[in-house]
């Protein structure tokens, strides 16, 4: 069924992108950070879905690391058929007073590195006439909530262009859209979950497997559930001034500085 490349792959919705396709037999490249963990990740896949699970330690807002990924992506001799640029974290501070090599990190992780292995992966995939790249973005790129919005706005306009790039090659690309989904990542960044009511969460077995459905329809933008489709819309056609009231960094419960 061919090989997939997930970045982020050792917790929350990245583990899940890596489970959703070793079941749907697909080899896998396993990034993260972590070493000792994406062994442990990639023997349990091996074992339990018998599938390839080669593992790729790498940081991606260190650029030697990206490279190798990105040389990988490259190598004509093991393709990768599908690429999820999953890996992110969110910030926990404000931007006005915050540590700002956490600031450039970030932009590294989630904006440089989607692009830079994007274009790696898309090269070989228009060679081969096949081929996907599964972007994730987040509700928060229609908002007005600080940096991380901002990169995930990147990440979705990004892939709104490189779909159009890519029409009539047999590669597709898709920004998946999530709003809140229960992986860990929220604590993670030292934001309280407990200031959003139960409704509200996605689980992230759900929102993989829509975004992974997607992708095999060609589709461009994936918001999962119906509610977070509705909140979307809402945001993208209400007044910016408005948005900036209701959904601003200050309506996350940060200080604006």
């Amino acid at each position: 069924m061919g090989t997939a490349l997930v970045t982020g792959a050792t917790s929350g919705l990245g583990l899940e992108f890596a489970w959703q396709l070793a079941q749907a037999h697909h080899d896998l490249v396993l990034v993260a950070r972590t070493d000792e963990r994406l062994r442990a990740v990639a023997e349990e896949l091996r074992q339990f879905a018998g599938v390839q699970a080669e593992v790729l330690p790498a940081d991606l807002a260190d650029r030697a690391d990206l490279e190798r990924v990105a040389q990988r992506l490259r190598d004509p001799g093991l393709p990768v058929g599908l690429l999820v640029n999953n890996a992110g974290f969110g910030l926990g501070q404000g931007f006005v007073g915050g540590d700002l090599a956490r600031e450039e990190r970030a932009l590294d992780v989630m904006v440089r590195a989607v692009l830079v292995l994007s274009h790696a992966a898309a090269e070989g995939m228009v060679e081969r006439g096949r081929g996907a790249i599964l972007n994730v973005s987040s509700m928060t790129a229609r908002t007005a909530m600080g940096t991380y919005a901002a990169h995930k706005a990147w990440v979705l306009s990004f892939t709104e262009g490189l779909a159009s790039d890519l029409e009539g090659t047999g590669v597709s690309a898709t920004a998946l859209c999530p709003g809140l989904v229960h992986t860990g990542f929220h604590s993670a960044a030292g934001v309280d979950e407990g200031a959003w009511k139960g409704p509200v969460w996605l689980d992230a077995e759900r929102v993989a497997e829509e975004g992974l459905a997607a992708v095999r329809r060609g589709q461009v933008i994936c918001t999962p559930s119906l509610r977070y489709r509705g909140a979307s819309a809402l945001l993208r056609t209400a007044p910016r001034w408005l948005v900036r009231r209701v959904a601003g960094t200050g309506a996350a419960g940060r200080p604006r500085g």
